[in-house]
């Protein structure tokens, strides 16, 4: 059993390195189709844990990007119907905006900087085929051809889907779109000061037998045993100066993680849900740093 055990965590490890590069690309995808940098990575996980498995089923690896992107499309918008509660545009129902599409030249152009920044702000607020087709278009980059395989639709559908998306960004009213709904400041705050003061047997203390930690990208534990981990953080954080800070990641409370300490942006985010006085569970995203160059961090 512990050669199976041995080979599968092998497999796993040479696919995990194989879509390292598309990694980050997928997350920014899965990102706008959330509104949640968080809900973006769960989706990311899910995308590669379906398609290791149907790695396994195949007799020949398919062109590897825009089969992992398809994969995340059709997961994200599961994600979507489970749990929004607004209605999915059909691409049926774009065919007719297609005419409405402005030049060639302006239909084929790369992602715009500008347009793409507000839609960040607004990009919750657009049904999920918008979002998908402006996700994948105007922020990735694809091409029309591309964006329309990946959503499995035609380029005519894509064309209306970008028309209402870019017309909605435009005309949304951004004011007050980055705000920090701070749950828990105060333990939060206390966190980040023991995590800075490295009081590694404090934060143990904070885990009960219920406790469930997630490295994420790594592993997985729960209980007293899973408090370990803070053995790791305890043997690298004087060595790498980290620093812990208090606040929101788009309005979710999180911890900020710097590394060098006097960096200006977060290196990654931990996620504390909390039971009582004891912690819930506990997400750290170390493994997964291209989060932070797609999230912002607002302190408490």
């Amino acid at each position: 059993m512990s050669d199976l055990l041995a080979a599968m965590a092998e497999s796993r490890q040479r696919f995990m390195e194989l879509v390292g590069e598309v990694r980050p690309e997928l997350h920014r995808y899965c990102t706008r189709m959330t509104g949640s940098v968080f809900d973006g990575e769960d989706i990311v996980q899910d995308t590669l844990a379906k398609a290791w498995y149907a790695l396994a089923q195949m007799e020949a690896a398919p062109p590897l990007r825009p089969w992992l992107f398809r994969i995340a499309h059709y997961t994200a918008m599961d994600f979507l119907r489970r749990y929004e509660h607004r209605n999915v545009d059909s691409a049926s129902d774009l065919q007719g905006v297609a005419d409405m599409m402005e030049s060639r030249e302006h239909q084929e152009h790369g992602p715009d900087g500008e347009r793409v920044e507000a839609a960040l702000k607004v990009f919750a607020t657009l049904p999920p085929v918008q979002r998908s087709a402006f996700a994948l278009k105007d922020v990735l980059g694809l091409s029309l051809e591309e964006t329309a395989a990946t959503m499995d639709t035609s380029v005519a559908a894509v064309k209306g889907a970008l028309v209402r998306a870019r017309a909605n960004v435009a005309a949304a009213n951004v004011q007050g779109a980055n705000r920090a709904d701070i749950v828990d400041g105060e333990r939060l705050r206390r966190y980040a000061l023991l995590f800075n003061a490295h009081d590694w047997e404090a934060l143990r203390a904070l885990f009960g037998e219920e406790t469930r930690l997630d490295l994420v990208s790594r592993y997985q534990r729960s209980g007293q045993s899973a408090a370990n981990y803070y053995t790791n953080y305890a043997a690298i954080a004087p060595r790498e100066e980290l620093r812990a800070e208090a606040g929101s990641v788009d309005g979710v409370p999180a911890i900020a993680v710097y590394r060098p300490a006097s960096s200006a942006r977060p290196a990654y985010f931990i996620r504390l849900e909390w039971q009582g006085d004891l912690l819930a569970r506990v997400r750290d995203f170390r493994y997964v740093p291209y989060i932070a160059g797609e999230a912002t961090f607002t302190a408490a």
